[in-house]
């Protein structure tokens, strides 16, 4: 049985990420217009705080915090890394582009406060604190993306609010459904509940709250949002909606797979296998002939989500499920945000023709491009290769082959459109629109792509670090 306290620092990394949004959004009212960065130099601090403290947490034994409600094991611990550090990058190359704005403090805590959500959601333990995590990753999610007022971005913010207000409506009401099926919200509670309790009602409580996760995932059916969502926000935003709240949300799924569905009466394994397949499928589909680099990636990250999906169908039912996920989120996570930050660099640049030519301008920055989009594909050696290399065999373990045959030919697929953006980047006529001198988004893209492969090479510790287990 693991420990159970009531330690404020066991949820040290989101203590320091509150603690700083609140002081931000204070400090932000006193501070001049040209010293708003200070905000966000405080908020790498706190991101940088944060990891130390999820890594020093990590080597130590699982516990629940607060009544069971909150989870510190090494799904929590992982995720709390990679959130954090995908925050980091969010917040950096955001500087540039939102020096001397007014309301650049504002951002800054909207970002943190999105993270925070993510946070929470990963470990959370009950079904009330699910939904709390939820609300908090996406209120601040909704402002961001029509942070920049003009008319893509409104769109972008009011048909985010919509779905999200609709799909959240539906997890409250699973939520309602198991809690009146399990007699509880705790998630060990609900475990021992469910193994005997009506197919129909787990089935309709977990549809409900399927829902929710998706949307935050942006899973199938849960996905439409996305595309228009990433297109009309500023490319920091993008780079945070398709990365930061998916981790949170697949670590949620993950527990809910291992610790309260595993053994009840829905075929839970199957469901989450069908929205795996019909994410990666539907996602390239969309993906093949889009012209807009952002739209692109956002329909590459649903089919993302795919892939993500399947350690999670087979969770409780093969051992390399959890360190598969958590590996690939890790991976996925840097190389996502590392295409986003070349696209950070070249704000003109907003279509695949636009970046013909950038190996001849920009050499180093092509490099980047190439590596990460690659990576997306899951070239060797980088890091989303081994993810979903292991991705595939926890499937395969689980007995789910056709999976696996499903995800192969998508990942040949999906080279199909990475390549149209690639071959221009790499042609030696035409010529990129300016970087502007973007050096923060540069270094980004550098730093990514280098983790990116570091991470690749280096996967055998890591993923013996990913091993151990969770709190039921």
């Amino acid at each position: 049985m693991t420990e159970m306290n009531e330690n404020p620092l066991d949820l040290l990394p989101e203590v320091l990420l509150a603690a700083s949004a609140v002081l931000g959004l204070l400090f932000g009212a006193w501070l001049p217009r040209a010293r708003q960065w200070l905000v966000g130099v405080l908020a790498v601090v706190a991101c940088v705080a944060g990891i130390a403290a999820a890594s020093v947490a990590a080597a130590e034994p699982a516990l629940t915090a607060f009544g069971e409600a909150f989870s510190v094991d090494p799904v929590t611990s992982t995720s709390r890394i990679v959130v954090l550090g995908g925050t980091l990058l969010v917040l950096g190359v955001s500087f540039r582009p939102l020096g001397g704005d007014a309301r650049e403090t504002e951002f800054y805590v909207l970002v943190q406060l999105a993270a925070l959500g993510a946070l929470m959601m990963a470990g959370a333990q009950d079904l009330l604190l699910l939904a709390a995590g939820y609300l908090l990753a996406s209120i601040p999610s909704y402002a961001l993306a029509g942070f920049r007022k003009d008319g893509p971005g409104t769109e972008a913010a009011l048909k985010f609010y919509v779905i999200g207000a609709l799909l959240g409506v539906l997890m409250l009401t699973g939520i309602t459904v198991l809690y009146a099926t399990g007699r509880g919200t705790g998630y060990p509670l609900l475990g021992e509940a469910f193994r005997d309790a009506p197919r129909a009602l787990i089935a309709t409580g977990a549809i409900g709250l399927l829902a929710g996760v998706l949307f935050k995932a942006g899973g199938v059916p849960a996905h439409f949002w996305v595309p228009d969502a990433v297109q009309g926000s500023s490319p920091p935003v993008a780079a945070l909606l398709t990365t930061l709240p998916k981790i949170g949300a697949l670590a949620a799924l993950f527990r809910l797979g291992e610790v309260v569905f595993a053994d009840s009466t829905l075929p839970w394994a199957a469901l989450v296998a069908v929205l795996a397949a019909a994410s990666m499928t539907l996602g390239n589909l969309g993906a093949f002939f889009q012209q807009d680099v952002k739209r692109l990636l956002a329909y590459s990250t649903i089919s993302q989500v795919g892939y993500l999906l399947m350690p999670i169908a087979v969770a409780g039912r093969s051992d390399l499920a959890q360190q598969a996920l958590l590996y690939y989120l890790a991976a996925y996570a840097v190389t996502n945000l590392g295409a986003f930050a070349v696209v950070c660099a070249l704000p003109h640049s907003h279509t695949v023709d636009d970046y013909r030519g950038l190996a001849k301008e920009h050499p180093l920055l092509a490099a980047s491009l190439v590596v990460c989009l690659l990576g997306l594909v899951g070239t060797p050696p980088t890091a989303v290769f081994l993810g979903k290399l292991e991705a595939f065999s926890a499937a395969f373990d689980g007995d789910y082959a056709w999976l696996v045959a499903l995800a192969a030919a998508n990942t040949v697929a999906s080279l199909f459109y990475y390549l149209r953006w690639i071959v221009p980047a790499v042609s030696r006529s035409g010529s990129p629109q300016p970087v502007e001198g973007n050096r923060t988004a540069r270094v980004i893209a550098y730093a990514a792509t280098a983790i990116s492969l570091g991470l690749g090479l280096a996967g055998g510790p890591v993923l013996d670090a990913l091993t151990g287990p969770i709190n039921r």
